[in-house]
């Protein structure tokens, strides 16, 4: 257990440094995804988001967001998703045009990437950053999710179209989604 004071503050920030560090001077791409996931695991902690803040973790999960490798994009995806819960990290997001890197996940063959977007989305969600979240290619996503095999992908889009959406642009989604042949539960792919 760790004991309250300056010592644990200096403790926490020097590991995470630590890891910041590995993670750029490494050349193993499995190296890197453990320092990610490492990292995501942390930023689920409101005591690690100053350090994580000062060492620009959420510019590197941004960063994450597209590359090639999946496993980067999910942890980068899954500590972005952490990270958005805390005020002034949800400002750097929004400020990094993370929305669209974001909503470009929503696309991902991963569920649990899918799953960390959606969330992220909900608590990007400002009144200012509304109308952008709820687009209406990301509102027929959704609608498609709700009709997903996967009860947590159905959920959370149920709970996203409830909760981010008015009534009239859930219809309006619906409407324009009238005629268009989709598998259900896959989203379109970006055009």
């Amino acid at each position: 257990m760790w004991k309250k004071g300056s010592s644990e503050g200096s403790d926490r920030f020097e590991y995470l440094q630590t890891l910041v560090t590995e993670f750029q001077d490494t050349d193993s791409e499995e190296a890197k995804e453990q320092v990610l996931a490492n990292l995501a695991n942390f930023a689920y902690d409101p005591k690690n988001m100053e350090y994580l803040r000062e060492l620009q973790v959420t510019d590197l999960f941004l960063d994450m967001l597209t590359e090639e490798n999946d496993n980067f994009v999910e942890f980068g995806m899954g500590g972005l998703c952490n990270l958005s819960m805390d005020p002034e990290c949800r400002r750097l997001i929004l400020e990094s045009r993370g929305i669209s890197l974001v909503t470009n996940c929503l696309s991902s063959r991963r569920e649990e990437t899918v799953l960390s977007a959606i969330t992220t989305l909900m608590n990007l969600t400002t009144p200012s950053s509304r109308s952008e979240i709820t687009d209406p290619a990301v509102l027929q996503c959704m609608l498609r999710f709700s009709l997903a095999e996967s009860p947590r992908l159905r959920s959370l889009a149920a709970v996203f179209l409830q909760d981010c959406c008015t009534e009239e642009q859930v219809a309006r989604a619906e409407h324009q989604m009238q005629g268009q042949q989709t598998a259900v539960g896959i989203p379109l792919p970006n055009s």
